[in-house]
């Protein structure tokens, strides 16, 4: 069963494993951000750069939505 948008924000992240993404490696991008798998597909994103700011919390179908837009070009 998926995970309710407050479900998802009750999750304690301190042990979670973030992984950088492989467009903020390059030092000519300003933009630095960081995954966190939740299970069921469910992610959290963070400012790798102010980490001070609470982690954006996305349930699957959010993330698969996104993916897609990124995909068809729908952000830039």
């Amino acid at each position: 069963m998926p995970m309710s948008k407050a479900g998802l924000y009750a999750l304690d992240l301190t042990a979670a494993r973030w992984v950088k993404s492989s467009k903020s490696t390059d030092k000519t991008t300003p933009y630095c951000v960081e995954v966190a798998d939740l299970g069921g597909g469910a992610v959290a994103v963070r400012d790798s750069d102010n980490r001070d700011l609470p982690p954006l919390r996305f349930t699957a179908e959010e993330w698969a939505a996104f993916r897609e837009g990124v995909r068809e070009g729908e952000f830039g």
